[in-house]
């Protein structure tokens, strides 16, 4: 999607992707990412997640990039944290404790902006982007992230023709084609719709979030 289009969503507070509390995968499967204290978590299109803060709860460092500075500026409120901000290249950065928000276009990101990082959360990035811009964004990753990486993927699957996206759906094949190249272990799925009206309301028979582990090596 464009970038007025999240400007917009955010600006008129249509933020139903949002999600008010920690994801269950994340908490299920946090151990899963091997992180040691003190290591480094990105999180793309993080928005405005309470999982950044259950993130440095545990004891990580978080950097998450983000388009809206909307989002950006709630998070920090709604966490009840005050933040320094500074300008860095293409970003203006967001810095609590362990917690760096970038707030810019996650395609502008260059290597340094990253570096030593080797963990990434995905709930909301992937799914975010349309069919034709998924390959640009784990082909991204790779640059950004090439000394090879494990991450935590949350993705949704749900007959498209049903709705339109986003968020879209991610199917397993599609998963296996993005990420060729990494071991991908499914670690569940569940249906979600019963919990997510507003899905049901735009006509999805099935709404099934999932998690994977992906494991990539060095590029």
């Amino acid at each position: 999607m464009e970038p007025e289009f999240w400007h917009q969503r955010w600006a008129s507070n249509q933020i139903g992707f949002h999600e008010g509390q920690v994801n269950a995968y994340l908490a299920r499967h946090y151990a899963d990412l091997g992180l040691a204290l003190g290591e480094t978590v990105f999180v793309p299109l993080c928005g405005k997640s309470v999982d950044l803060r259950w993130l440095a709860d545990q004891g990580a460092h978080v950097v998450g990039v983000e388009l809206s500075p909307i989002a950006v500026k709630s998070f920090f409120a709604e966490q009840g944290l005050t933040p320094r901000t500074s300008k860095e290249g293409a970003f203006e950065v967001w810095e609590s404790g362990p917690i760096r928000l970038l707030c810019g276009d996650y395609f502008a990101l260059a290597p340094e902006d990253l570096a030593g990082v080797h963990v990434v959360y995905d709930r909301a990035a992937l799914i975010a982007l349309p069919p034709e811009r998924r390959a640009d964004y784990v082909a991204h990753l790779d640059r950004l992230l090439p000394g090879g990486r494990r991450t935590l993927l949350v993705s949704l699957e749900y007959p498209q023709e049903q709705m339109q996206g986003p968020p879209f759906s991610v199917a397993e094949p599609e998963v296996h084609r993005l990420f060729a190249s990494a071991r991908i272990e499914r670690l569940g799925a569940e249906d979600v719709l019963a919990d997510n009206p507003r899905f049901r309301d735009k006509g999805l028979t099935r709404l099934l979030e999932c998690a994977y582990l992906i494991e990539q090596g060095e590029a």
